[in-house]
């Protein structure tokens, strides 16, 4: 199945690579130079994926991000030539999906693009299940729609946060490590390290657990990892 990707990358080699590998792949590939022509693009051209770079001219990276999360849901891989922790939590906290480390293999690339692909096209697609809706305290999960709502009103998560929700409602007061979580949820061999679980725990908390301090619905078992709460 063809989908429509679009990287942004000032890096004109390192862009034109991976147009070619993606297109061998089947895909339909664009690319933009810079962050100001990223941002006029995703909006123009309705990728199925991004895969954008940090350090860019006119806007970097993150401002990119914001400006995309703050209308669109679109699965975006991070590029960096950083390995500081500081950009990868950043990264995710601003609501990347995944983020791959400069020099990186195109057969890495291929896989990390193929995996949020298949998990973007299943949330997309209702089937023919009449599929189930988690009701909790105020909080409905609607598995078949890929739908979050609070009180009755929608909750915008990234496709990564509800794979998460939808992985441990669906597994209610079953304990899971991290690195289980980081196995089962991103689903392949995953190159990051735990924090990135810690870091779309802490906004999927923002979003859907209440303001005062105390969660009702994903919890912590210190020293081991995380549970949905019933």
């Amino acid at each position: 199945m063809s989908n429509k990707i679009l990287v942004i990358d000032d890096e004109r080699a390192i862009a034109d690579i991976i147009k070619f590998n993606l297109e061998k792949e089947g895909h339909t590939v664009e690319t933009a130079a810079d962050g100001e022509e990223g941002v006029e693009m995703v909006f123009k051209y309705k990728p199925d994926l991004i895969l954008l770079d940090i350090m860019m001219p006119k806007k970097d990276g993150f401002q990119v991000l914001k400006e995309i999360r703050a209308k669109l849901q679109t699965p975006v891989i991070m590029l960096t030539a950083k390995e500081e922790e500081v950009d990868k939590v950043l990264g995710l906290e601003l609501g990347a999906d995944d983020y791959v480390v400069k020099p990186f293999s195109m057969r890495e690339l291929v896989a990390r693009v193929k995996a949020n692909l298949r998990r973007a096209d299943f949330g997309n697609t209702n089937g023919n299940s009449s599929g189930e809706i988690i009701k909790l305290n105020g909080l409905e999960i609607d598995l078949v729609k890929y739908e979050v709502k609070k009180n009755g009103t929608i909750v915008e998560l990234t496709l990564r946060e509800f794979e998460l929700l939808k992985f441990l409602a669906t597994r209610s007061e079953q304990v899971f490590s991290r690195e289980q979580l980081l196995e089962e949820v991103w689903g392949y061999e995953y190159y990051g390290d735990i924090r990135t679980v810690d870091v779309t725990v802490r906004r999927l908390r923002e979003k859907i657990e209440d303001n005062n301090g105390e969660f009702k619905y994903i919890l912590t078992k210190r020293g081991i990892g995380y549970y949905f709460g019933r």
